[in-house]
């Protein structure tokens, strides 16, 4: 009745919308989407790691645009690292019948991602690729970024320089440790194993990090941190020692905050453009599901060191 028989009448028809309106009934969207013959459910699925970390919020508005214009709606999971969470949470947007998917992968061997390639659901990672399946990507240059950061400081006299890292699991990681080396070869700087650290991608191991940096006996004069809540973890410590940024330490992180400029000091930091690369995920999976055997793309874009006050040369 409610989808317009034409073998009910029109009294009972009349009745059954007004017992509809009374009851605020809404069908149900998972019953329709089987009911379905084309099998059109213009929904996305979207997998983010932390939606506490600005990038990310910025990557989630970025898809949603897309998304919105182009008539789908998404649905969004937050798996905080955790693997068994990623994985209820691809279970239930496979539950869901979607279109596809926008995930960043836990890591590079990711097999529930890859699973659902096999399956040939359209997917599309941010931020990070796989290391064992072919599959659309679209992340920012990170060992360029991560480059340009360690460069500038180098050049104003920065030679020992910490790096407070995520996991290096993660493939982001990996590469902006790379770019991290690359500046140091370039100016025949000593590579020091001692001077990388490596945890979660939170606040509390960028606070607890900073914190054995800050009690080093020969300690560095720069931090170069791996993302925004690292970054602000590691700030906390910092003033929590009262120890003053950039005249007893420099620190630059990896990720632009829209509050960067009203830190003190104001925060100098690799940029990365979120919006755009969760626009540009969004629009490689309809072009992915509107022709799948379409070859698959690798887009990286650039980042943009910001240099504000956070950094100072060494005299």
């Amino acid at each position: 009745m409610i989808n317009n028989d034409p073998k009910v009448s029109k009294a009972t028809m009349l009745k059954v919308m007004a017992s509809i309106e009374a009851l605020e009934y809404k069908p149900n969207r998972v019953a329709q989407r089987l009911r379905s013959t084309n099998n059109k459910t213009k929904l996305l699925g979207l997998i983010i790691p932390d939606i506490q970390n600005p990038f990310f919020v910025d990557v989630v508005r970025g898809v949603e645009d897309y998304a919105y214009q182009n008539n789908f709606a998404v649905m969004i999971g937050n798996f905080g690292q955790d693997e068994k969470k990623e994985k209820l949470y691809l279970d239930i947007l496979q539950s869901e019948n979607i279109d596809g998917l926008i995930v960043a992968p836990i890591h590079g061997k990711d097999k529930g991602i890859e699973n659902l390639v096999k399956k040939n659901i359209p997917v599309v990672c941010i931020d990070r690729g796989l290391t064992e399946i072919d599959v659309d990507v679209v992340k920012v240059d990170n060992e360029q970024g991560a480059f340009n950061a360690i460069d500038h400081l180098l050049s104003i006299g920065h030679r020992r320089i910490a790096f407070i890292s995520g996991n290096f699991k993660i493939p982001t990681y990996i590469e902006r440790l790379a770019g991290y080396k690359r500046a140091l070869n370039d100016y025949g700087v000593a590579f020091d194993e001692k001077l990388i650290f490596s945890r979660d991608t939170d606040y509390k191991s960028g606070f607890e990090i900073a914190n054995k940096i800050l009690e080093l006996k020969d300690r560095p004069t720069a931090i170069f941190s791996g993302n925004n809540l690292l970054t602000l973890g590691a700030l906390e410590a910092i003033h929590a020692k009262s120890i003053k940024i950039p005249e007893e330490i420099s620190i630059i992180g990896f990720d632009d905050m829209p509050w960067s400029i009203s830190l003190n000091p104001p925060l100098s930091a690799v940029r990365q453009p979120g919006f755009d690369m969760g626009r540009k995920a969004a629009e490689m999976l309809y072009e992915r599901m509107l022709n799948p055997a379409k070859k698959k793309e690798n887009i990286i874009l650039k980042t943009e060191l910001i240099l504000r006050k956070s950094t100072t040369r060494l005299e």
